[in-house]
C-alpha cells in the first residue's frame, strides 16, 4: 500500500470516509468468490469493505452497524456521567478545560452515530460534510488533549480566560485543519490531481500522522506528571491502561476488522470493538485527571478543617 492510500484499510474495515474516497488499485469483494473492479473515475463509488456488520430495517429506514450504534449510545450516557462528575469537583485543577474536552467528545459521538448508522446515508449530498465534521471533531478532541496535557506542569493558571482561550483556540485549529483536509479531499475543490478523492495523502497525514503525534505528546506529558509531579504509580498504570485500550482498538479496527466480522457471521465488525476500546480510553482519560487532582481536593478540605479549628479556638 502506497503512503496515504486507503485501499488496504477500507477493504478491511467500513470506515465512514471509505464511502467518499477512492483508489486506483482497490478491488471490492462482492461475494465469497467473485471480485469486481470499479471504475475509479466514478465519483459515486468509494472503497467497499470485504465484510461489514449486518444492517436492520426499522420503519422503512435502514440502520447500519446496529451493534456499534448501541455502543455509541451507551458512550453518550457514560460521557454525560463523566461530565457530571467533572462539574462536581469544584476546586480540581483543569476542571473547566476537561469539561470542555468531554463536551467535544459528546459532539463527536453524536456525529459518529449519524455517519455510522446511515442517518445521513452514503451517496447523499450531505454525507461528505457529516464525515468531514466527524473527522474535524476528532481532531479537535486530540488538540484539546494536547493543551490539557500541559496543565499538570502549572505553566499557566487553569480555569482562567487565558487557559480557556488556549484550549478553545487549539481545538478550533484542530477542527479546521482536519475538516479542511477531509472536505477538500471529498469534494475535490482544489485542482484535480492535487487534492481529490483519489489523492488522499494530505487527509491521511493530517488525520493519522499529525493527530497521532499530538496524542503521543499528551501521553508523554501525563507520564512526566505521574513520575515527577504526583509521583503515583497508580496514575502511571491508568495511563498505560488507556494507551493499551487505544492501541488495541486501533489494531482491531485497521488490521483485523474483516476477520472479526467473518468470524462473528457479520453481526459485528471492527468498529464495534474499536468503539468499545475508545470508550474505555476516554474513561481512563477521566480517571487519570481524577487521580491527579485528588490531592488538590484533599488539601483544600484539610485547610478548611484547620481553619475551622483555629476559628473555634479563637472564639473560646
Amino acid at each position: 500500500m502506497a503512503y496515504g492510500d486507503f485501499s488496504d484499510i477500507c477493504l478491511k474495515t467500513p470506515l465512514p470516509l471509505c464511502s467518499v474516497v477512492k483508489s486506483t488499485t482497490h478491488m471490492v469483494l462482492s461475494n465469497s468468490t467473485t471480485m469486481h473492479n470499479f471504475d475509479p473515475t466514478n465519483m459515486n463509488v468509494g472503497i467497499l469493505p470485504r465484510c461489514y456488520a449486518r444492517s436492520i430495517d426499522v420503519a422503512n429506514t435502514v440502520i447500519f452497524g446496529i451493534g456499534n450504534a448501541f455502543v455509541n449510545i451507551g458512550a453518550l450516557v457514560v460521557i454525560l456521567i463523566i461530565m457530571y462528575n467533572v462539574r462536581q469537583k469544584y476546586t480540581a485543577i483543569g476542571r473547566s478545560e476537561y469539561l470542555y474536552f468531554f463536551q467535544l467528545t459528546l459532539l463527536l459521538i453524536i456525529f459518529t452515530l449519524v455517519v455510522n448508522t446511515g442517518a445521513s446515508p452514503p451517496g447523499s449530498g450531505s454525507y461528505p460534510y457529516f464525515v468531514a465534521i466527524q473527522i474535524g471533531l476528532a481532531g479537535a478532541c486530540c488538540w484539546t488533549l494536547l493543551i490539557n496535557g500541559f496543565l499538570g506542569f502549572n505553566l499557566w493558571e487553569d480555569g482562567t480566560r487565558k487557559s480557556m482561550l488556549l484550549v478553545r483556540g487549539s481545538s478550533v485549529l484542530g477542527f479546521i485543519g482536519n475538516f479542511l483536509a477531509a472536505i477538500l479531499t471529498f469534494e475535490a475543490w482544489i485542482e484535480r490531481g492535487k487534492i481529490d478523492p483519489m489523492n488522499t495523502v494530505g487527509l491521511f497525514t493530517m488525520v493519522y500522522v499529525v493527530n497521532a503525534i499530538v496524542l503521543g505528546i499528551y501521553t508523554i506529558c501525563q507520564l512526566l506528571v505521574s513520575f515527577f509531579v504526583v509521583r503515583s504509580l497508580w496514575v502511571t498504570g491508568a495511563i498505560m491502561l488507556g494507551v493499551f485500550f487505544f492501541v488495541v482498538g486501533q489494531i482491531i479496527v485497521f488490521a483485523v476488522s474483516d476477520i472479526l466480522c467473518q468470524k462473528a457471521n457479520h453481526y459485528i465488525d471492527g468498529l464495534f470493538v474499536g468503539s468499545l476500546c475508545n470508550l474505555f480510553t476516554l474513561m481512563m482519560v477521566y480517571k487519570i485527571w481524577d487521580m491527579t487532582t485528588d490531592d488538590d481536593l484533599e488539601f483544600s478540605v484539610s485547610v478548611s478543617k484547620e481553619g475551622a479549628v483555629i476559628h473555634s479556638n479563637t472564639l473560646r
